[in-house]
């Protein structure tokens, strides 16, 4: 067949050419997937079918290495876990409700593979896609946030990947005028050729408000309308992340789509008007797979199904083949389902925001997507087997030989090269321990966001969560945070997976809020290794049983595979996203010490175990291995059941989680926040748990916290951890005129000394940026 008729291929003439060679490998179908396709078309697929069945069957779409694991978060839940559940998994992001007619929206995804090979698009149009997400389900966007991770610092790449993705948050999110209000920012060398570039969007509601993504009702018109269809973006985020970037086919190699944050700020106001005046049915935002996924998804989720005229699709490459329009990336584009009643009004809204948009066709009841090109028929399936019905793999997996040998390799700490610092040499190592890549001041990256824009940010970076305020009569918002533990989830993925949870329960605790919805990102290696399919599997089940324990649904999230280079799968990254709620924002608790602190009372929350292995401190000695902190959730919820009413009533004026970087990293930091320096004893309290004073200061137990207490509250404090049976230990007063973090008998720490270590990593390796 020559390339005009394969472009031009349809379903008659697919029908009477059985034996024509199609290129199946090179769109990313393994043999026996396209043999599937044949088996249910009852004939080999056109060219357009076989770009369709290509982008929604791969990896990144059809989750088909990971959806039979995924299966946990939706069975291991309870009545009182979905109370406030409003739209659980399978839609494009999971809605919360949190009190007075309010709902939460929100989702992380990621956008790692397109963001290595074009980093400013790649993490621009990461942006872009989960802000469409939050659109699509009725919502205003009123924040991001970006959990990254990056190769070695001193890598030369990295000082191409970390700026352009910088940037790319940074400009999109900046030009929509949403908030960046948290994220981290980590630097390992397992991530060298995978950086990760994960994305958050949160969107707020009126209960009725609510949409979801169908096509139903006979005779409705299916309209496509946004940004004109080009050819950046063909099979990028689904073909590009289904595949590790040892394979060179050039098809693992297409263009990474590029970004209008404009354009999209125009879509956002356009889709709002459209919800507020019920002018469409559904909508569904066009992300990976475009046109294939939106025509599909929305016809397997309606009652029938969907005619289609591609030739109707606005384009920008008059040169694009019905295939490529198909599998086209494009961002800012959207498609609607609407009456035949509202279409005049429909056309009126496209016009008042300057909106271009096209029918491209009807809701049907034949049950099946067919789409024309230029009079002839070039696909005609079964929209289910395209979207929710694709292959299933159940991969093998098995504890990998390696792991008992990798758990008994401890970090003692002890040997002549590790020796624990102590007197001036211990301030100097506690200098440059904090000038390490991943306890560093993260304001370069932060200062190119804007965070207060909107006016409704009550906390952000460097603070534990971010909080947006929802409701500007009572003062209600969410909080917000992102945590994963790779190092731990490598040494045992199961306790790690659970340790990222942990944290991210912990950190929306510390501010004040209530945790109530997960949302997560899987990142993790190639699936047809059993060695990381086995850490995947663990991780799935870490994190299930743990919100189980917590009494905290996943209302969402994403599953990004492959993440490889030359066999070296990176360190398997479940990212967790926490939300919770507060009644009022004007209590959230920041994680520092201020002036107007000065003679508080500082304690230390929870107890410290000798759990060094796969710390930060271990880290900074070049050492992974052993066994990560033990998990304890009941403590955990404890923990963060204490912290909401502490900051509720009013009995701490800060609060700072102690996790990576142990209780030294928590001290330095609630430090620095405010520059407010700490008298700090350790004597009773290292006693009390059995350790001695260097670990005490750099073990990384979980279920601890430092907070700071007015000398007034101090006995109400007392009291209710006391009644709770919940061990604290009173460790110092904060010292607003010292300039110091003094720990007696041990070391003195000038704050311009660290400071001055602190902030100078990122500005040294990448040049300085402008304050923002």
């Amino acid at each position: 067949m020559s390339e005009k008729q394969f472009n031009l291929d349809t379903v008659e003439h697919a029908a009477a050419t059985p034996d024509t060679e199609l290129p199946w490998a090179e769109l990313g179908l393994k043999e026996n997937e396209f043999n599937d396709v044949v088996e249910l078309l009852g004939r080999r697929p056109t060219a357009a079918e076989l770009a369709m069945y290509s982008v929604m069957w791969s990896e990144h779409c059809s989750y088909k290495s990971s959806k039979i694991h995924l299966k946990q978060f939706g069975q291991k839940v309870t009545d009182e876990m979905k109370k406030d559940l409003m739209v659980g998994m399978g839609e494009n992001a999971g809605v919360t409700n949190i009190g007075n007619g309010w709902a939460v929206t929100f989702k992380i995804e990621s956008h790692n593979h397109p963001s290595y090979v074009e980093p400013y698009q790649g993490a621009a149009t990461g942006v872009g896609g989960i802000v469409r997400d939050i659109i699509s389900m009725g919502a205003r966007p009123v924040a991001v946030m970006d959990p990254l991770r990056f190769g070695a610092i001193d890598h030369p790449d990295t000082a191409r990947v970390v700026p352009g993705v910088v940037s790319g948050v940074g400009g999109y999110g900046n030009s929509l005028g949403l908030p960046n209000i948290g994220g981290e920012v980590e630097f390992d060398e397992c991530y060298q050729a995978n950086p990760l570039v994960n994305a958050l969007a949160v969107g707020i509601m009126r209960h009725e408000d609510i949409r979801l993504a169908n096509a139903s009702g006979v005779g409705n018109k299916v309209i496509l309308f946004g940004a004109r269809t080009g050819g950046d973006g063909i099979g990028g985020a689904s073909v590009l992340a289904s595949e590790s970037f040892d394979d060179t086919k050039p098809s693992k190699r297409p263009a990474v789509q590029v970004g209008d944050p404009f354009a999209e700020k125009v879509l956002i106001e356009c889709c709002l008007e459209l919800f507020k005046g019920s002018v469409v049915e559904g909508i569904q935002d066009l992300g990976a797979a475009g046109i294939s996924c939106a025509t599909s998804e929305l016809a397997s989720n309606g009652e029938g199904g969907m005619h289609v005229d591609l030739t109707k699709v606005l384009l920008r490459d008059p040169t694009l083949t019905p295939g490529e329009i198909l599998m086209s990336e494009s961002q800012e584009r959207m498609m609607a389902v609407v009456t035949p009643e509202k279409l005049a009004t429909f056309e009126e809204i496209m016009k008042k925001w300057d909106v271009e948009y096209s029918v491209l066709g009807e809701v049907t009841d034949t049950g099946r997507l067919i789409i024309e090109w230029d009079g002839e028929v070039i696909v005609d399936v079964d929209p289910k087997t395209v979207a929710h019905d694709g292959p299933t793999y159940e991969r093998p997996y098995s504890r990998p030989e390696w792991q008992d040998d990798v758990q008994a390799n401890h970090f003692t700490g002890s040997d002549a090269d590790d020796a624990r610092p102590e007197g001036a040499e211990l301030a100097k190592a506690i200098c440059d321990f904090m000038a390490s890549p991943n306890l560093c001041d993260k304001s370069w990256v932060t200062n190119q966001y804007d965070r207060y824009v909107q006016g409704n940010t009550a906390l952000s970076q460097p603070d534990d969560s971010g909080v947006i305020r929802v409701d500007e009569e009572t003062g209600a918002g969410v909080a917000l945070a992102t945590d994963a533990s790779p190092r731990y989830t490598y040494l045992d993925p199961y306790e790690g997976a659970r340790a990222s949870l942990a944290e991210a329960y912990r950190n929306v605790s510390t501010v004040g809020a209530r945790p109530v919805a997960v949302s997560d990102c899987l990142n993790f290696g190639s699936p047809e290794d059993p060695d990381v399919m086995w850490q995947f599997v663990e991780a799935v089940r870490g994190i299930a049983d743990g919100c189980m324990e917590l009494g905290v649904p996943v209302t969402g999230g994403n599953v990004s595979l492959y993440n490889q280079t030359g066999g070296k799968a990176i360190n398997p990254t479940p990212v967790v996203a926490m939300m919770g709620v507060m009644d009022d924002v004007t209590r959230r608790t920041p994680s520092g010490w201020q002036k107007t602190h000065d003679g508080q009372a500082i304690y230390l929350l929870g107890t410290t175990a000798d759990e060094l292995d796969g710390s930060e401190w271990a880290r900074f000695k070049g050492h992974l291995g052993g066994l990560p902190p033990k998990v304890d959730l009941a403590v955990e919820k404890e923990l963060g059941d204490i912290l909401v009413n502490l900051s509720r009533d009013g009995m701490i004026d800060s609060a700072h989680d102690v996790s990576s970087g142990g209780l030294i990293a928590a001290l330095s930091e609630a430090c620095l926040r405010f520059n407010v320096g700490a008298r700090i004893g350790l004597g009773e309290v290292a006693e009390r748990d059995g350790v001695d004073t260097f670990t005490l200061l750099f073990s990384e137990s979980m279920g601890r916290v430092v907070v700071s207490v007015p000398r007034s509250e101090e006995v109400r404090f007392k009291d209710m951890c006391t009644a709770r049976n919940f061990p604290f230990a009173r460790i110092g007063v904060v010292d607003a005129e010292s300039g110091e973090l003094a720990i007696q008998g041990e070391t003195t720490v000038k704050l311009d000394e660290l400071r001055a270590a602190w902030s100078a990593t990122m500005p040294d390796r990448f040049g300085e940026v402008a304050q923002g």
